[in-house]
C-alpha cells in the first residue's frame, strides 16, 4: 500500500574543503516536522556552470526519525539539475536502506525549497 508523509524541514548546510576546484562539498543536517520526525544528515556535491541558472547537485542522506507509528532508519540519493532556471529533481529511497521498523521502505520524495522546505514523501513499507 503506498502511503504520503507531508511536513517541513529545517536544514544547516556548512561548506567543507572538496578535492576538486569548481565543485562544491557541504555537509548537511536536517529535522524534519509533520508526519515525518527525525533528522537527516548527509553530504552533497554541487558545481554552478558559466551559463547563468545552470547548475547541479548529488546528495547522500541518511534519515532517522518516527513515521507512521514507525522508527528506524533509510538513505536517500538526491540529483538535481537547474537547465537554465528550469529544475529537475529526483529524490529516491535506495533500496535494503531501511532497518528497524522501516525496514523494506521504498518510495520518493519531493521538495518544495520555495514553500520554507515543504517535503512530500509518497512511500510504501511492509505491513
Amino acid at each position: 500500500m503506498v502511503h504520503m508523509a507531508e511536513g517541513n524541514f529545517d536544514i544547516d548546510m556548512q561548506l567543507q574543503p572538496s578535492a576538486v576546484d569548481g565543485i562544491e562539498r557541504f555537509v548537511v543536517k536536517k529535522t524534519f516536522h509533520g508526519a515525518l520526525e527525525g533528522t537527516g544528515h548527509g553530504e552533497m556535491l554541487a558545481v554552478r556552470t558559466a551559463v547563468e541558472g545552470s547548475a547541479a547537485y548529488v546528495l547522500i542522506e541518511r534519515i532517522t526519525g518516527r513515521m507512521a507509528g514507525r522508527w528506524g532508519s533509510f538513505l536517500l540519493r538526491h540529483d538535481g539539475l537547474m537547465d537554465r532556471q528550469a529544475p529537475t529533481q529526483n529524490i529516491v529511497v535506495i533500496p535494503d536502506s531501511g532497518t528497524d521498523g522501516l525496514e523494506g521502505l521504498s518510495g520518493t520524495m519531493t521538495i518544495d525549497a520555495e514553500a520554507k522546505h515543504r517535503y512530500a514523501f509518497r512511500y510504501s513499507c511492509p505491513e
